[in-house]
C-alpha cells in the first residue's frame, strides 16, 4: 500500500469518477484506475462497486477512504514540520483561493509571497467556499480563503469585508437608479453561483426573508461570464463590490444593493482548528496582516 494509491482513491471518491480524479491529479485515467486496483489487491477486499457510470463505496471502502484521509493527512503534517526546520528555504504552501475576487484582491499578494518565498512551491486550488472547506478537512488544503466559517471545526483570520452590488442590464426598468433594494428585483430573473458557493444561501435566505423566491436564471463560478449574461439581458447577478465595478461593461449598469446586513462577501482564511500550520502557512497569514484591503481596493 502506497500514499500514491490512497491519494488516487480519496480523488475518485471526492471527484465523483475516474476522469475527474485524472484531471485533479494531472495523470491519466488509466493510471488511476491501476493505483485504485493496486490498492484493492493489496488490501485484498473491494473498496467499489461499479454500477453503470455510477461509484459506490463497499463496506471496506468506507473504512478505507475515512482511514486513508487521516493518514494523508498526518503525511502532510509531518512533511511541513520537517521543511519548517529549513525556515523556509524550502517547503510547500497547499492554498484554496476564491474564484471571486482573486484577481481583484490576491494577484498582488500572491507575487509578494512569491519574491519573498521564491523557493516555497504553491499548490494553489480555486473554488466556492464549500469546496475550499471539504479540501482543508481532508487535508489537501492547509489555508483556504472562504466565506466566515461558523463551523467550530474551523480556525480563521478574517481578511475583508466587502459589500455587494448589482449589476443590471442598461435597458432594465430600474437601471436609472443608483442604490436598490433586494425585494426591487422580485421579478427580475438571478444569475447565480455554482451550488458550491456558500454565497447563495445567504441569497436565498435574504430573498426569503423579504418574501419572495428569486428565479434563476443561470448559474456560473466565472464573474465574467455572469457580467456577459446580464449585458445579454438574462438578468441580474450580485457581486463584491471590488469584483462588480471590474464588471461594467456596455449593456451593463452597477447599483449599489440595499439589502439585510448579513449578505456580504466576507472573506476569511481557514484552517483546521489545531492544525499545525507550517511556517508558509504562517507567512501567507502574516502577509495579509501586514497588507490589509484598503477604501480604494474596495
Amino acid at each position: 500500500m502506497e500514499f500514491k494509491q490512497l491519494r488516487s482513491f480519496i480523488e475518485v471518491m471526492h471527484q465523483g469518477g475516474f476522469t475527474q480524479a485524472a484531471k485533479t491529479l494531472h495523470i491519466s485515467q488509466s493510471a488511476v484506475s491501476k493505483q485504485v486496483a493496486q490498492l484493492e489487491q493489496s488490501l485484498g477486499t473491494p473498496l467499489l462497486e461499479r454500477l453503470g457510470s455510477q461509484l459506490r463505496l463497499t463496506a471496506a471502502g468506507s473504512v478505507v477512504l475515512q482511514r486513508a484521509e487521516g493518514m494523508l493527512r498526518l503525511r502532510n503534517e509531518l512533511l511541513s514540520e520537517l521543511d519548517d526546520l529549513s525556515q523556509l528555504a524550502r517547503g510547500e504552501l497547499r492554498l484554496g483561493l476564491p474564484l471571486l475576487g482573486s484577481d481583484a484582491l490576491f494577484a498582488g499578494l500572491f507575487a509578494e509571497y512569491r519574491r519573498r518565498y521564491p523557493n516555497i512551491s504553491i499548490h494553489l486550488l480555486e473554488g466556492g467556499s464549500r469546496n475550499i472547506e471539504q479540501a482543508v478537512l481532508s487535508g489537501e488544503l492547509e489555508l483556504g480563503g472562504s466565506l466566515l466559517p461558523k463551523d467550530p471545526q474551523f480556525a480563521f483570520q478574517p481578511f475583508c469585508d466587502e459589500p455587494l452590488d448589482a449589476l443590471l442590464p442598461a435597458d432594465h426598468p430600474l437601471a436609472a437608479k443608483s442604490v436598490i433594494g433586494l425585494e426591487e428585483l422580485a421579478d427580475t430573473p438571478f444569475l447565480l453561483y455554482q451550488r458550491s458557493f456558500v454565497l447563495n444561501d445567504r441569497l436565498l435566505q435574504a430573498c426569503q426573508q423579504l418574501g419572495f423566491t428569486p428565479k434563476e436564471g443561470g448559474r456560473s463560478g466565472q464573474a465574467d461570464f455572469l457580467a456577459a449574461l446580464v449585458a445579454a439581458g438574462q438578468g441580474v447577478v450580485l457581486l463584491p463590490s471590488v469584483v462588480a465595478r471590474g464588471l461594467v461593461r456596455p449593456g451593463v449598469v452597477r447599483l449599489t444593493l440595499n439589502a439585510p446586513a448579513y449578505l456580504r462577501w466576507d472573506i476569511a482564511f481557514i484552517w483546521r482548528q489545531g492544525a499545525y500550520l507550517s511556517k508558509a502557512a504562517q507567512a501567507w497569514l502574516a502577509l495579509l496582516r501586514e497588507r490589509p484591503v484598503s477604501p480604494a481596493e474596495r
